[in-house]
């Protein structure tokens, strides 16, 4: 059964699963921290997690605790970049994309004045684990302001898809030219359409294992564990589908003779172990994953209109040569800044730092009506800021 991600706690601490499974890191160590996963202790289930290596390409495919004791491990691996569709990259007379900061530029924004559609996709952060965890490997490789600028220039490039498979079938039909994804949405568009191609942003990028665990409470702990060790060895076959297309986390699968078949799957898992990732911090990004989540909503989803409007002046004018290189980046830069606003609690201006996510996560977390005028807080002073820039693009 697929649960969307913020109910997963509702279903653990209900007894209504034995095993979570889908999902990114971040969320399985969110649920460790709150005491939701539960030790993998049978000895079928330690032989096959002795089998998966403890990192790839810098990153942990085990999550252990204090007692030694493996509470996470990754079931698949996963990379995170963008898919492009090639002849719509050509019919837009764009090149094909390097780096996130090109997909914040002004030649990914000026299909739309040229062609009056978005060339990019993204998708909501709060219904996209994949999604997620990229606005915050953007963050943490530019930094806190930075990447929040190149955040909001995506989106005003961008249109916003409810989830991360919508993008990928989008960059597959040429809706869009391109669209970011989790590595297997680009190896399955490119089998479905041989325009497509999916490209890692060279030293922009990580690789998360993509884990299983048991969970707490589990009515069934002998056959989850059974479950888990079978995902993690015989199992492993399931992602060589066609129709699926995950890199396995137990790179034994590519000696069976299905493996043997997806020579295209062993290449990709290879360029991936030769991924040079960025220093990513997890512990870091869970501290304020669900305020980022709800602000990039909040400010840059749910106002997207009022975003684009004055992005389109902006770009209408420095396309036309009406405003110099210097007063472009000068307003780019204030669309993209993160806002200032009056916090709720203490009715102070406050800005959305990197120190006050971090601060507010907890609050935010168990109080639905501080989050609520939060929310709403940062909808206000988004719209404030966004039409103050249009004023001062057009004079009007």
């Amino acid at each position: 059964m697929v649960i969307p991600p913020g109910l997963w706690i509702q279903y653990i601490k209900g007894g209504m699963a034995d095993v979570a499974w889908g999902g990114g890191p971040t969320l399985f160590d969110y649920l460790y921290t709150q005491g939701l996963l539960a030790p993998l202790t049978t000895k079928e289930v330690l032989e096959a997690i002795a089998q998966i290596p403890d990192t790839l390409a810098g990153m942990p495919m085990k999550r252990k605790g204090p007692d030694g004791k493996v509470y996470w491990v990754a079931a698949a691996i996963a990379s995170f970049g963008f898919t492009v569709h090639h002849d719509r990259l050509r019919d837009y007379k764009l090149t094909v994309p390097k780096s996130w900061r090109d997909l914040a530029s002004a030649a990914m924004g000026k299909t739309l004045i040229e062609f009056r559609s978005a060339a990019l996709g993204i998708a909501d952060p709060t219904q996209s684990t994949s999604n997620t965890r990229m606005y915050e490997i953007i963050l943490q490789r530019y930094g806190w302001e930075e990447g929040w600028i190149i955040l909001t220039l995506m989106a005003a490039n961008a249109e916003i898809f409810s989830g991360s498979g919508d993008v990928r079938d989008a960059v597959i039909r040429g809706d869009i030219a391109v669209g970011i994804t989790i590595d297997f949405y680009g190896y399955t568009a490119k089998l479905v359409n041989a325009k497509c191609e999916y490209i890692i942003p060279e030293g922009e990028s990580i690789v998360n294992g993509d884990p299983i665990a048991l969970v707490k409470g589990s009515k069934n702990p002998e056959a989850a564990q059974a479950f888990i060790a079978w995902v993690l060895t015989e199992g492993q076959k399931v992602w060589l589908d066609p129709n699926i297309n995950r890199l396995p986390s137990n790179p034994k699968v590519f000696e069976t003779p299905e493996g043997k078949k997806r020579k295209d799957l062993y290449e990709a898992y290879q360029k991936t172990l030769k991924t040079v990732p960025i220093q990513f911090n997890d512990t870091l990004a869970m501290m304020y994953e669900r305020v980022m989540q709800w602000y990039f909503r909040a400010t840059l989803i749910e106002v997207n209109d009022v975003l684009k409007e004055a992005w389109k002046a902006l770009l209408q004018k420095y396309f036309a040569g009406q405003i110099s290189e210097e007063d472009f980046e000068k307003y780019a830069r204030e669309l993209g800044a993160p806002l200032k606003f009056k916090d709720p609690e203490t009715g102070k201006v406050v800005e959305f730092t990197q120190k006050y996510a971090i601060k507010i996560q907890p609050k935010f977390d168990k109080d639905p009506t501080f989050r609520d005028k939060l929310i709403s807080a940062w909808k206000s002073a988004a719209v404030e800021k966004y039409k103050a820039v249009l004023k001062a693009i057009t004079g009007g």
